[in-house]
């Protein structure tokens, strides 16, 4: 009996991912069922049930891999010195993490967003996820803050403000559009971009003489 390649095995794990990621991102966790997966990839059940024993097992891989996608990019591009001004850096980021999976789109909707929306969703019930993001929560806060203490090193941000101040702001911008993306449709990084640039460049209104 001829034996089956690594690459034919991670060839179709894959498949199974990314029809199950589908999946998810069309109906959501909960609402999908493992016979709704099979009829995505068009496998038999005894094919999907060799790499992954359920849909909990599914659903983990996909979050693991999403979450591990934005730790990635996140400390990719906080690696030059000094980093690029904040609405750069942010773009490029969410640049990066919003192509993943974008193959996957068969609506016109981005899949990612929905995605990690769920994840998040999913942690409430689902202890193993929650301890995942967590530890990716706590690894971006120390990427970002090293980045904020750089700026504030080459004087390009004020020093008086806590650099994990500022990395927690940083997060929560891009989760609050990955939220956007999921909730109200696609829209380009430049419109957060554009924003930021407007935010950063506020200044006290001048009083008159």
């Amino acid at each position: 009996m001829a034996r089956v390649s690594q690459a034919h095995l991670d060839a179709r794990r894959r498949q199974i991912l990314d029809g199950a990621a589908r999946c998810f991102a069309r109906n959501g966790f909960h609402a999908t069922s493992m016979q709704d997966v099979l009829k995505e990839v068009d496998l038999s059940a005894g094919a999907v049930y060799r790499y992954f024993s359920g849909k909990d097992e599914l659903i983990t891989a996909i979050a693991k891999e999403v979450l591990g996608e934005i730790r990635a990019a996140f400390e990719d591009v906080t690696r030059h010195s000094p980093p690029p001004p904040p609405d750069l850096l942010i773009g490029e980021v969410l640049s990066r993490t919003l192509r993943v999976w974008s193959s996957l789109n068969d609506d016109g909707e981005p899949v990612l967003p929905r995605l990690i929306l769920q994840v998040w969703g999913e942690t409430v019930r689902n202890e193993e996820l929650a301890a995942v993001l967590r530890d990716v929560y706590a690894t971006l806060r120390e990427s970002w803050g090293w980045a904020v203490e750089a700026y504030q090193d080459a004087g390009m941000m004020p020093p008086d403000i806590p650099a994990d101040h500022v990395a927690r702001t940083m997060i929560a911008t891009v989760q609050g559009f990955i939220a956007q993306q999921a909730l109200f449709g696609a829209a380009p990084v430049e419109v957060l971009q554009g924003g930021l640039r407007a935010l950063m460049a506020v200044r006290p209104p001048q009083r008159e003489a």
